[in-house]
């Protein structure tokens, strides 16, 4: 990338971090592109330079910060399988990437969960769009499983994957809102005992 292209991309990460933070704390409907501007320390010129309206901006906010989760997940997978570790280990490394993630960006893991529960808005099909990405790299690890027997072959691998996609978001939310003494090893370690089966326990 050229320095230009650089230079942009910078300035987008700008506005993206200064819209989410915004609108994180007071909406949508009630932030404005000037705020947005000043936030980001930028020209009110520079935002319409690089996004054609608010709402654009913020539909490429929601796909750049999926986006960031996706990736996080994906290479939590890619290291597990390069350590020659178990699809069960896999997931369970999904599992602390996911929490890291929302850990580093509380505020859009936020938005992005409120955003999940609107129908009204112009961007949901872009926001149905890029869950699903961040879904089908879990689907991808459990249908291996499912190939290697390390998994049940009755398992809903569609449905599953959105659980525990959804598990780590909502965990992880209320960790931050209500728990926030916990580590995030605290977390980690409640949701692997979920995923490793170790919840029952056994009986004497």
């Amino acid at each position: 990338m050229d320095s230009s292209g650089t230079r942009r991309q910078a300035t987008r990460a700008k506005l993206y971090e200064a819209a989410v933070t915004l609108i994180a704390e007071q909406g949508f409907s009630a932030t404005t592109v000037d705020e947005i501007a000043e936030r980001a320390g930028v020209a009110k010129g520079t935002v319409y330079y690089n996004f054609a309206s608010k709402a654009e901006l913020f539909e490429e906010l929601l796909r750049y910060g999926v986006g960031l989760l996706t990736e996080s997940l994906q290479r939590a997978a890619d290291e597990t399988a390069e350590r020659g570790g178990s699809k069960v280990d896999a997931l369970d490394a999904m599992i602390r990437a996911g929490l890291g993630f929302i850990d580093t960006y509380p505020a859009f893991t936020q938005l992005y969960v409120a955003e999940l529960w609107r129908t009204n808005r112009a961007w949901q099909s872009t926001l149905l769009v890029v869950r699903q990405q961040a879904v089908a790299v879990v689907e991808e690890v459990l249908r291996e499983g499912v190939a290697a027997d390390e998994l049940s072959s009755e398992l809903d691998i569609p449905l599953t994957a959105a659980a525990l996609v959804g598990m780590v978001l909502v965990a992880a939310l209320d960790w931050q809102a209500f728990q926030p003494e916990r580590t995030i090893d605290d977390v980690h370690a409640a949701l692997s005992r979920l995923i490793q089966g170790r919840v029952a326990g056994t009986r004497p």
